[in-house]
Parts: C-alpha cells; structure tokens; sequence
C-alpha cells in the first residue's frame, strides 16, 4: 500500500515569559517574518518601538497573529 504523505504546518509558537518574549526578539522576528512576505521591515520596527512593551507585543499580533500563536 502506497500512501500520500500528509503535510502538516508547522504552528510558531512564542513564549512572552520566557527569552524569546524579549521585545528585541520579537522584533528580530518580526523583521524575519516581514521579508518573507514583503512587508516594509522598516516601517514595521519604527511601529514595534514607538510605544511600550505592551504595545510592541500587540503591533506583532497585528501583523503576524494568523501564523504565529504568543503565549502569555
């Protein structure tokens, strides 16, 4: 028997409380994740640091929450 092999994505998964919820982190990411799909890197980060960490971490849901799950 010969059976098509399921692809599954992967879920991205982002702990806050751990290292990786470092906002600097999350802006290397984000930045990652904005190449990848053709959005302004730039324009992305001034937005990330143009308020507080709250806001950083709400501007990354924003533009990546379909794809990547942030844990709090």
């Amino acid at each position: 028997m010969i059976k098509e092999k399921e692809t599954t994505p992967r879920e991205i998964v982002i702990d806050l409380t751990g290292p990786d919820g470092n906002v600097f982190y999350l802006i290397g990411q984000g930045r990652k994740f904005c190449k990848q799909l053709g959005i302004d890197q730039d324009k992305f980060t001034t937005d990330m640091m143009s308020g507080d960490y709250d806001h950083a971490v709400q501007t990354f849901d924003k533009h990546f929450g379909d794809f990547v799950t942030l844990l709090k």
